[in-house]
């Protein structure tokens, strides 16, 4: 792996989970994070996700969603047991999770935050997600994110 590791590789590798790390040059022209992963890597869309933080009620929250769809506020608030959400500020996702929007992982966050991730990785045997900065990947088991992360699986992607 090139670079330093993160505290999303860190846990991984800890926890003694299988995963592969896929890193690529970033372009900070690129519009969006998740499509110039896909493209850097030749990777299917379907099997790469973006990481989102949301505000629950108040309380921030995790929505894992495919980087081809968009999150389903209403439906991430139902999953997390509340009534109404919103994505959250840019600088309060940050600071709660310890990473930089655009590289921010499921994995490793600083503070303990739920997580909802979309049910259609449950169809792949492997996913992508962020591994914890810009032009990084990681791929490991829909299973392995879930234990690892604590989260709730549902349909959440719109």
């Amino acid at each position: 792996m090139a670079g330093k590791g993160t505290p999303a590789t860190a846990l991984l590798a800890k926890q003694k989970v299988a995963h592969e790390v896929h890193s690529y040059e970033h372009d900070p022209r690129h519009e969006s994070f998740g499509s110039e992963a896909v493209e850097a890597l030749g990777l299917d869309p379907a099997r790469v996700f973006k990481t989102l933080v949301a505000d629950v009620d108040g309380k921030l929250t995790v929505g894992v969603v495919p980087v081809t769809g968009q999150l389903d506020l209403k439906a991430l608030a139902a999953a997390a047991g509340g009534k109404k959400a919103k994505m959250a500020d840019p600088a309060a996702a940050q600071r709660a999770t310890g990473y930089v929007l655009g590289g921010i992982s499921p994995l490793g966050h600083r503070s303990r935050i739920p997580v909802v991730i979309d049910a259609t990785a449950e169809g792949f045997e492997t996913v992508f997600c962020s591994g914890g900065r810009r032009g990084l990947e990681v791929e490991l088991a829909p299973a392995d994110l879930v234990r690892l992360t604590g989260a709730v699986v549902a349909p959440i992607a719109g």
